[in-house]
């Protein structure tokens, strides 16, 4: 996992620039989001995960399809970063992470797939990992208000802090401070909506769907998982 952040990315980079002449960033910009979620992908697979487990990945990823989908009509009005957050405390930061990222590739197929894809997939499996690393490490704890609070904040900080500087790469040619704070600016009241959602989604949602994701894990053998 170092190596693919500290070598290939940097090393994909330099030939962006040395060899494409900065002219082909998009392609870029996939490579290295796809090589920053290399390494989750690698380190879950090496666990040898039971298929029982991966049955509740399914699941889990299903129901923030559905989730998603139910809402359409609600712009950034969306369930899915609530779920992914418990996905990552109940069940550990790698199947946070690919709860999210697999959540938002999947349901891309309603909502329509493109070059965004991947930096959606790489930014909710980022607050999915987050979550299960800070609930470990004891930096997060299980409650409606805790939960709520660390939604909102890392909806308006780590998706919409990813998405909006990527809509601006995607769609504008020529990058510069006052074309990112614009970006910034625009994407913030749907930033704040999404972070509304989350923490509402969290401060009804929680306590019952930890206390089912328990039950499952109780049942099935499933408290080795980190």
């Amino acid at each position: 996992a170092a190596a693919m952040i500290l070598l290939a990315i940097p090393l994909t980079i330099y030939v962006g620039i040395y060899f494409f002449g900065d002219r082909k960033y998009y392609f870029i910009s996939l490579l290295i989001i796809l090589e920053s979620m290399l390494p989750f992908a690698l380190i879950f697979e090496s666990r040898k995960p039971q298929a029982r487990e991966l049955v509740i990945i399914a699941v889990l990823c299903a129901i923030g399809i559905a989730g998603r989908a139910a809402l359409f009509m609600l712009p950034g009005f969306k369930p899915v970063a609530a779920l992914v957050i418990l996905s990552g405390v109940a069940f550990g930061g790698e199947t946070g992470f690919l709860v999210g990222a697999m959540s938002m590739l999947t349901s891309n197929v309603l909502f329509g797939q493109g070059p965004w894809t991947p930096f959606q997939m790489f930014a909710m499996g980022l607050i999915g990992f987050l979550a299960g690393v800070c609930f470990q490490k004891g930096l997060l704890r299980a409650g409606r208000a805790p939960l709520a609070i660390f939604g909102a904040v890392s909806v308006v900080l780590i998706y919409g802090g990813l998405m909006n500087p990527a809509s601006a790469i995607l769609y504008q040619p020529n990058l510069s401070w006052s074309v990112l704070k614009a970006y910034y600016l625009t994407g913030f009241p749907f930033d704040l909506v999404h972070a509304a959602a989350t923490a509402l989604f969290l401060w009804f949602g929680a306590e019952p769907m930890l206390e089912k994701l328990e039950r499952v894990k109780r049942k099935y053998g499933l408290t080795e998982i980190p």
